[in-house]
C-alpha cells in the first residue's frame, strides 16, 4: 500500500512556475545571437517608455512589463495607421495637469512671506504656464495643420521661373546684363553719331557774345 502511494505521489506534475512580471520576454531570430535580440529589443520606444512608465506609476501596483509593452505598442500602431484620438486626449489631459500646477505654485507664491520663496514659486508657476501653452499650441497644429509645406514650395517655383529668364553664356551660367546705354561700346555704336546737325530757325533774336579774355 505504501509503495502505491508513493507511486501516485510522482505522478503528479510539478506546479508551474510563478510568473515574473519584471522579466523581459525576448523572441530570438534565428540568424540572430541572444546578445543581439536583446539589444534590438532594448531599443524598442514601446520597451523603453515601459519601463519609464513602471517606475512613475508605482502607486498603480505590481504593473506587468511585458503587459505594458505590448499596450503601448497598440497606441504605436495606431499613430501609424492614422489614428490620432489616443495623442489628442493625452495633449489635452497634459494640458489640464499643467494648469493645476501653474495654479497651486501661483497659490504657494502669494503665501510666501519671504522674497526667495515668491520669486521660485513664481518662476516655476510661469515656466507650468508656458507648457501649458505649447501644448494647447501642438494640440491645435495636430487638429488643424498649417500648409507650411506647400508655402515653401510655390516660393521656390516663383523664384525659378524669375531666374530662368536671364540670359545664360554657353558654360551654364547666368549673365547679369549691365545697362549699356551709355557705354561707347554697344553693337559697334557711339552715342555721338559724328554728323553735323542742320541749323534751325529758333530764338533768332540773340545778340552776339562779347569778347572772352583767356590766358
Amino acid at each position: 500500500m505504501a509503495t502505491n502511494k508513493s507511486k501516485a505521489k510522482s505522478a503528479v506534475k510539478p506546479a508551474d512556475a510563478k510568473h515574473n512580471p519584471d522579466a523581459l520576454e525576448v523572441a530570438k531570430k534565428t540568424v540572430e545571437t541572444k546578445a543581439v535580440a536583446l539589444a534590438r529589443k532594448v531599443i524598442m520606444p514601446s520597451v523603453t517608455g515601459a519601463v519609464t512608465m513602471r517606475a512613475f506609476k508605482k502607486n498603480f501596483g505590481e504593473i506587468d512589463l511585458m503587459a505594458l509593452i505590448d499596450a503601448t505598442q497598440v497606441q504605436i500602431q495606431a499613430v501609424h495607421d492614422g489614428d490620432m484620438k489616443r495623442t489628442e486626449e493625452m495633449l489635452i489631459v497634459q494640458a489640464h495637469t499643467l494648469e493645476a500646477i501653474f495654479n497651486t505654485l501661483a497659490q504657494l507664491a502669494m503665501g510666501s512671506d519671504i522674497m526667495p520663496k515668491l520669486e521660485t514659486y513664481l518662476r516655476l508657476a510661469l515656466k507650468a504656464q508656458g507648457q501649458c501653452r505649447a501644448t494647447l499650441e501642438t494640440l491645435a497644429e495636430i487638429k488643424n495643420p498649417q500648409p507650411t509645406a506647400f508655402i515653401k514650395q510655390q516660393n521656390i517655383g516663383v523664384n525659378q521661373q524669375v531666374n530662368n529668364d536671364a540670359m545664360p553664356l554657353a558654360h551654364g551660367k547666368i549673365k547679369n546684363q549691365p545697362n549699356e546705354l551709355l557705354t561707347e561700346n554697344h553693337h559697334g555704336t557711339t552715342l555721338d553719331t559724328g554728323r553735323t546737325g542742320k541749323a534751325i530757325r529758333t530764338n533768332q533774336e540773340l545778340e552776339t557774345v562779347g569778347a572772352v579774355n583767356r590766358r
